[in-house]
C-alpha cells in the first residue's frame, strides 16, 4: 500500500490548539482534527477564534470536528461553528483519511 506521511501535532485543549496555530507561520498546518469535547476551551470555541484570527490562512485551515456525537444537529453545530466536516467516534481513519485528501484537493494542497 501507499504511505501517508503526516506529522501530528497535538494540542491538550482547545486554547493550546489556538495557540499552537497563531504562534506558527502561515500555511504551517495543512488541517486540524478538533475534538469537541476538551477542557479549558471546547472544539467549537477554538474553532471560531482560530477563524477570527487576522490572517488568511484562519479562514481557509481544513477544520474537522471528532466528536462522540453523531446527531445531524451536533454536525450542524459543527459546521455552523466553521469547520469543514464532522467526524462521529469511532473514528473511521481511512475515510477520515480520503475525506481530508479529497478536501485538500479541492483547495489545491495536493494533486
Amino acid at each position: 500500500g501507499e504511505q501517508y506521511g503526516v506529522t501530528v501535532e497535538v494540542a491538550e485543549n482547545g486554547q493550546t490548539a489556538v495557540e499552537a496555530f497563531a504562534s506558527h507561520p502561515a500555511n504551517y498546518y495543512d488541517c486540524i482534527l478538533m475534538d469537541i469535547q476538551m477542557p479549558v476551551m471546547d472544539g467549537r470555541a477554538a474553532t471560531r477564534a482560530i477563524r477570527a484570527l487576522d490572517r488568511p490562512d484562519a479562514r481557509t485551515i481544513l477544520i474537522f470536528a471528532l466528536s462522540a456525537d453523531a446527531f445531524v444537529e451536533d454536525e450542524r453545530l459543527s459546521v455552523d461553528a466553521g469547520m469543514n466536516g464532522h467526524f462521529a467516534k469511532p473514528i473511521d481513519f481511512d475515510l477520515l483519511r480520503r475525506r481530508i485528501g479529497w478536501f485538500m484537493q479541492e483547495k489545491g494542497t495536493i494533486r
